[in-house]
């Protein structure tokens, strides 16, 4: 369903349940966040490294039987010089994420 801002919701779904939501224009954004949330992204500390060992995310679209599959990958990247303001100044690291789309399934009724 999509909402009056044009953002949708998507349930992370992991062994048949729904762990984890998350919104966005595209179910691409959402994958992207998602992905900044894996677990166990500290021990890559680049792309490379992290792309060669990717998780699979499954999204629910909520309202619908789609479920969009992900390939999804994580890293620890130093911060940018020129972070903004709110990100504090101990802040000396952050996750990059990335995903690659594998099709979309659809729940048997």
């Amino acid at each position: 369903m999509v909402r009056e801002d044009g953002k949708r919701n998507f349930v992370k779904m992991e062994d048949g349940e729904r762990t984890a939501q998350f919104t966005g224009r595209m179910p691409r954004q959402a994958a992207l966040k998602a992905a900044r949330r894996l677990n166990g992204y500290e021990r890559y500390d680049s792309e490379n490294e992290a792309k060669a060992d990717p998780t699979e995310i499954r999204l629910l679209e909520r309202g619908t039987d789609r479920v969009h599959v992900y390939n999804a990958w994580a890293w620890v990247d130093d911060a940018p010089d020129n972070k903004p303001e709110w990100m504090e100044d101990e802040v000396s690291s952050i996750t990059r994420g990335n995903v690659s789309k594998q099709g979309i399934e659809h729940l048997e009724s």
